[in-house]
């Protein structure tokens, strides 16, 4: 009885406690719905000078908690098109679509699935759009939102306070999200607490910790093929597993020496992972393993470099991994045999993004650009474009087939995708793009697609003109 009075003062020690209501990750003021249509947008203008400077790039990573309180009501989107979003377009047009520009704060993370778009960002908000227009958004006030998964119908994501937070459109109404758990729940730490086996020590506090709770900021989440199991990465040095049924946390990895910055599942039971200690691991679901909890073991390190792995993705066909890392360089194996393959070159600075679509991949990084990459048959991969629109790094890709309305035309087949582009610029950027087929010539150079100049003259177009006496002076 002692023990056990002893390790509930301790577990109550050791949750940081504050009597605001703001804090109860329980509390329905915490976690808030927002209609789009109750908020007028309001059209601010945009100085062709904001952009992101390299001292600004080297702190944006962790933002200061008071510059993480950015109003929703004080920060709406504004849409400036290129073309309309829904006409009718020209079956071969490549380029720019819609600029999605904002006063909210630093776009770290997208997911795209049919014909909505959910966009993350250092206020907190989760925004989502339909038809490249605002539908509706939530937020939690939990630091600025790293990740976002779609699975079905839950929206998985990943939050500076190391939280994993579910989220669920209402069958009544599709616009309201609401909260239906969070990884992990009350329950289950206060379950594990009362055992002294589930304390893991950390090096860099007196005390231990849960091994089911992360401790610092979730940097990335991924799912299994068949969507059983989701992984999240963390600065805490760990990848966690869950069991998307019940949510709860199956395992603990301690897996790299310093922050996790991706984390990606592939076939065959591999899972990826990258970290600022410049390896990147694979891991191997133990499929003999017959306890209550699964057990990956360590397979292998693909990487062992002085330059920080900071982004992953494994093609929808499971047969390339590909591997961007801060000196501005793309490696790639072969998923099945894990076998090197080569590097692709076309950053100056870091690869902060990765994302691939049927035989394209797509690399986002600190120079601002966007290459896109091609994959034959053997093998060698050739840059098509380079897409130029952002003011600052590029920190986040999402990429889905193109679906048109029963007014917008034919699309371009199954060549054809939709690429969404999240900057630190607060911006983002939806691009139409298309694949070469093999009767085509491959083209002598990269084709630039200067999205830049056209929008901002865009955005020129839309704000209002200066009074005739505003103009004198």
């Amino acid at each position: 009885m002692k023990n056990t009075l002893r390790r509930i003062i301790e577990f109550i020690w050791i949750i940081p406690w504050k009597p605001s209501k703001k804090n109860d990750d329980n509390n329905d003021e915490d976690d808030q719905f927002y209609d789009a249509f109750e908020q007028p947008p309001v059209h601010s203008p945009l100085s062709d000078s904001d952009s992101l400077s390299e001292d600004s790039f080297r702190r944006y990573d962790r933002p200061p908690i008071s510059a993480q309180t950015s109003p929703l009501l004080e920060s709406p989107w504004s849409s400036y098109a290129e073309q309309p979003a829904m006409a009718p377009v020209d079956e071969n047009y490549v380029g720019l679509i819609t600029s999605l520009v904002r006063e909210e704060g630093h776009i770290y993370s997208l997911a795209a699935s049919g014909d909505l778009l959910y966009t993350g960002s250092s206020s907190k908000n989760i925004r989502i759009w339909k038809h490249y227009v605002e539908y509706s958004g939530f937020k939690s006030h939990s630091g600025l939102v790293k990740a976002i998964l779609i699975s079905g119908d839950k929206v998985f994501t990943g939050h500076q306070d190391g939280k994993i937070r579910v989220w669920k459109p209402a069958k009544k109404d599709p616009k309201f999200h609401q909260k239906i758990a969070t990884l992990p729940d009350f329950h289950s730490v206060f379950k594990k607490s009362l055992k002294l086996k589930n304390y893991k020590q950390i090096r860099r506090k007196n005390r231990g910790e849960i091994w089911i709770k992360h401790i610092d900021a979730i940097s990335s989440l991924s799912l299994n093929f068949d969507h059983t199991l989701l992984y999240s990465g963390s600065w805490d040095k760990t990848i966690k597993v869950w069991r998307v049924s019940d949510f709860k946390c199956l395992e603990s990895i301690s897996a790299h020496d310093d922050v996790i910055n991706t984390v990606v599942a592939g076939a065959y039971g591999f899972v990826f992972s990258g970290s600022a200690d410049g390896t990147l691991k694979v891991w191997r679901k133990d499929s003999t393993w017959e306890g209550k909890r699964t057990r990956h073991c360590f397979s292998q390190s693909l990487l062992k470099q002085e330059f920080a792995v900071t982004s992953l993705v494994v093609t929808p066909s499971a047969t390339v991994v590909y591997g961007g890392c801060s000196d501005g360089v793309v490696h790639y194996w072969e998923h099945e045999k894990l076998t090197h393959r080569g590097v692709l070159r076309g950053h100056k600075l870091a690869v902060l993004c990765l994302a691939a679509y049927g035989d394209m991949v797509f690399s986002g990084s600190a120079d601002r650009n966007i290459c896109v990459w091609q994959r034959d048959e053997h093998g060698t991969h050739r840059c098509l474009y380079v897409l130029n629109g952002h003011t600052g790094p590029v920190k986040c890709l999402a990429v889905e087939k193109e679906r048109r309305g029963p007014d917008g035309g034919a699309g371009g087949g199954e060549n054809t995708c939709i690429l969404y582009s999240g900057s630190l610029d607060k911006s983002v950027k939806i691009w139409r793009l298309c694949s070469h087929s093999d009767r085509q010539l491959p083209p002598p150079s990269p084709k630039r697609i200067d999205g830049l100049r056209r929008s901002r003259a865009e955005i020129r177009d839309k704000l209002p003109r200066p009074r005739a006496s505003q103009r004198k002076n």
